[in-house]
């Protein structure tokens, strides 16, 4: 799991993701002009989009919409399964100010987690005290370092990370084995890591290295006519 919660002082901090330019926005964009494009391919007929990040966003909120929608349980800040509420979904600070982000829900999980961190058996039902159980989670979490946790998770089912900073994520072997950011982009004499695209490499271009347009050099793509720019 990516990014920080809280900073040093505990104090809560935004995440390093533009979520309603890229969620809301840039992808659903994307969705709609392919569909507007075969749209065309089958009917010769062009459509106008609109594309709003606002609107879009409700997308990612299905679990706090339906609940509330279908039973009026809406959601509290802080307060449910998924948002904090709950010991088993949670982020915990380790003794080196780094951050557990532990996802134990389901029960196979939590035991392993349980197990692991030694919690006192009359603790590990949380739906007797849930604050109680969070607190004594968060003082095992706090006792040991982020590299000691991670050892102790490595291997086993409990579903729990050390939060990384993106910096650590470019590098760490599973997402360089993957070739998340295998791609290159070349300009002005450097070449950097490209942006990650979800796009498959079977439509990708074979290159793994390449640099950008300049201004205006693929307009003629949009146009039966040849367009020129001044570079």
């Amino acid at each position: 799991m990516l990014g920080l919660t809280r900073s040093a002082d505990g104090a809560p901090v935004l995440p390093a993701a533009l979520v309603a330019d890229i969620a809301g926005g840039t992808y659903p964009a994307v969705v709609n002009i392919l569909l507007a494009l075969r749209e065309r391919d089958a009917t010769g007929a062009g459509c106008k989009l609109d594309i709003a990040m606002a609107d879009n966003l409700f997308t990612l909120m299905y679990w706090g919409l339906g609940n509330g929608l279908a039973a009026g349980e809406w959601p509290r800040p802080g307060g449910e399964l998924v948002t904090g509420g709950s010991p088993r979904y949670n982020i915990y600070r380790t003794r080196d100010g780094r951050f557990v982000a532990a996802a134990p829900l389901e029960q196979k999980f939590w035991t392993n987690f349980c197990e692991l961190l030694e919690l006192p058996s009359a603790l590990r039902d949380d739906g007797v005290d849930a604050d109680a159980t969070r607190a004594a989670v968060a003082e095992r979490v706090g006792a040991r370092s982020a590299d000691e946790l991670k050892a102790l998770f490595d291997g086993q089912d409990v579903c729990c990370a050390i939060a990384a900073s993106i910096e650590d994520a470019i590098h760490d072997p599973h997402f360089v084995a993957r070739g998340v950011f295998a791609r290159k982009l070349a300009a002005e004499g450097k070449t950097i890591p490209a942006l990650p695209v979800p796009i498959a490499d079977t439509f990708r271009a074979s290159e793994r290295t390449a640099g950008y347009p300049l201004l205006g050099e693929a307009n003629a793509l949009l146009s039966d006519k040849q367009v020129t720019s001044d570079r």
